[in-house]
């Protein structure tokens, strides 16, 4: 990998921006050009509904680079306060650990985090498992 300078940070998702988009946007304008040009347009109406559907799924895409940030997120948090609590780093085992149970450590406050992760590290409790046995729930009320 390249080595992240201020020129070089911004990340393109090249099929994304440089491809799908820009053929969407031309297939776009033709099918609408089409559709009032043509003695039939209704064939050329439906065409373009597709277009803008694939624009929508497309958006919808975008939630998926979003969930995938905020995992990036939750595992920092939780490497940020099993240090803050142990002073010992929480990558020493997280291999261990699915993402499902470490998601589902999140909601464990900071007097129930350590014992949990120790029983997650001996029983390997599943997500569900873990987050029935955290008796004062931290909410979070920011996830996407």
């Amino acid at each position: 990998m390249k080595i992240q300078t201020y020129y070089n940070h911004i990340r393109f998702y090249t099929p994304h921006h440089f491809v799908y988009y820009p053929i969407l946007v031309l297939f776009l304008i033709a099918s609408i050009y089409f559709a009032k040009t043509t003695e039939d347009p209704l064939i050329w109406i439906f065409i373009s509904v597709i277009f803008v559907f694939l624009f929508a799924l497309a958006f919808m895409l975008r939630q998926h680079y979003a969930l995938t940030l905020q995992n990036r997120i939750v595992r920092l948090e939780m490497r940020y306060r099993y240090f803050s609590l142990t002073g010992k780093r929480f990558e020493e085992f997280e291999y261990k650990l699915t993402d499902d149970q470490i998601f589902a450590l999140r909601f464990a406050p900071d007097s129930e985090l350590i014992p949990l992760v120790e029983d997650v590290l001996k029983n390997n409790l599943s997500g569900d498992s873990i987050k029935k046995a955290i008796v004062h729930w931290k909410a979070d009320y920011h996830r996407v």
